[in-house]
């Protein structure tokens, strides 16, 4: 459903009156299309403190194929901004974050990108753990004051394996990021698989997508194919006539199963004879009702979809191999899972369930399976299910970030493209919100 407030705030008209009553003025968001595959404009390169990482982040910054240049003042409206704050151990050095963005913050081009590299606060060193954590409340806070459609974001990196960063700076620094803000990405000292085309990172893996006939399953399907996976595409079904034309759009197998049969994953192993290199959990299923008036039914059809068969089919597939070594799980999780939601009790408590299941599973599938496991958690996306809400509650949903907007389907499977990536190896046990950093949550 088209956002005609965002249309609105798009003409003179609408910017003027917006601004005199105090609104939202939400930019338009750039994606990633085949005309604006990069940011248009130069990447500033900035540090805070004495690094140890200053060369080899440089030469990972040159490879973005983005101009770099650590000279603010010959940096004129940034598209990309990096600051890396990896050295900041004190409450002092933190000035050195002020000093060095407080000159260039206001000349960001609309639409950017500012990642702060940080590093995992201390177990040992309170003063290190209180300055790196102080990182993570300026991101947030920078994120919702920017505007402009710009993001902001805090990776955490392992010294020493800068290059571990390659797949997720790639991702941030780019228009395929345009719906993720305010987020905090931890990364392992992994090794990268090596990427043989970033044009097409996922050629010769094989991808299974559930819940892939429409809304975001279909976008999520079209991105890995898109990026060069063979896609199996998974619905029910009583959806196989849609279904079978969003696999023929992509080149793609369709797969018409109930994720909850008790045969699942032995069929999902039969329709992929090579094993899957990547497998997203998306199937999933609502109805709502205040828990005092839901029944039985409805609270167990929804945890059964949403989280029993997600918990069931991977033990399954990676118990017999069919998901291979070196492959990606991606669930979907929700804010909702996150910040809970009126009426949504059955709904929020399995979602939140796929938050526990990545953090658990995560170490071990990698120590196991060579697998990592990882989680998207939409906010407000414009879907078929959003548009039938009530029209107030809508407009909220979409305002209510920090970019004052819904986001879109394909904001979920560039996410889920990213954590499928080969090179993403050191991106394990990661929650990141796709919500254009809601108000609502953490």
């Amino acid at each position: 459903m088209a956002d005609r407030y965002l249309h609105v705030t798009g003409t003179a008209p609408g910017r003027f009156l917006t601004r005199k009553l105090g609104l939202p003025q939400p930019a338009p968001l750039r994606r990633w299309t085949l005309e604006t595959q990069a940011l248009d404009g130069p990447l500033l390169h900035l540090t805070a403190g004495d690094s140890s990482v200053t060369e080899e982040l440089a030469a990972l910054l040159a490879a973005t194929g983005l101009p770099v240049t650590d000279r603010a003042e010959t940096a004129a409206r940034p598209a990309g901004i990096v600051l890396d704050a990896t050295a900041v151990a004190t409450a002092a050095g933190l000035g050195d974050v002020h000093a060095a963005l407080h000159p260039v913050i206001r000349s960001s081009a609309p639409g950017g990108r500012i990642v702060v590299l940080g590093v995992r606060p201390s177990a040992d060193d309170h003063h290190q753990a209180a300055a790196q954590q102080a990182l993570e409340g300026f991101v947030r806070s920078l994120g919702k004051e920017i505007g402009r459609g710009t993001t902001v974001q805090l990776l955490r990196i392992t010294p020493g394996a800068v290059a571990s960063a390659e797949s997720t700076l790639r991702f941030l620094l780019s228009p395929r990021s345009a719906y993720i803000s305010g987020q905090v990405i931890e990364l392992s000292g992994a090794a990268p698989d090596p990427v043989a085309d970033w044009a097409a990172p996922l050629t010769g893996r094989t991808a299974l997508v559930t819940g892939a006939a429409r809304g975001i399953g279909a976008s999520v399907a079209s991105v890995l194919a898109r990026d060069g996976a063979q896609v199996i595409c998974l619905d029910i079904p009583r959806s196989a006539d849609e279904l079978k034309r969003t696999a023929e759009r992509l080149g793609a197998t369709a797969l018409p199963l109930d994720i909850t049969a008790d045969d699942a994953a032995d069929r999902i192993a039969a329709a992929s004879p090579d094993g899957l290199d990547i497998l997203v959990h998306n199937a999933g299923i609502t109805r709502d009702r205040r828990l005092a008036n839901m029944s039985p039914d409805r609270w167990a059809s929804v945890i059964e979809v949403n989280l029993g068969s997600v918990l069931r089919t991977t033990d399954a597939l990676l118990m017999s191999g069919t998901v291979n070594r070196g492959g990606r799980i991606v669930a979907t999780a929700s804010i909702a899972g996150i910040a809970g939601n009126n009426g949504q009790t059955n709904y929020a408590a399995g979602k939140a369930g796929i938050i526990g299941l990545v953090r658990s599973l995560a170490p071990r599938a990698a120590a196991d399976h060579g697998v990592t496991v990882n989680a998207v958690a939409p906010g407000f996306i414009e879907t078929k299910m959003t548009a039938a809400v009530p029209l107030l509650i809508r407009e909220a949903g979409r305002r209510m970030n920090s970019l004052s907007q819904g986001g879109l389907p394909v904001d979920v499977a560039e996410t889920t493209a990213w954590f499928a990536q080969p090179a993403s190896t050191a991106v394990n046990g990661q929650i990141v919100r796709v919500c254009g950093q809601s108000l609502l949550g953490a």
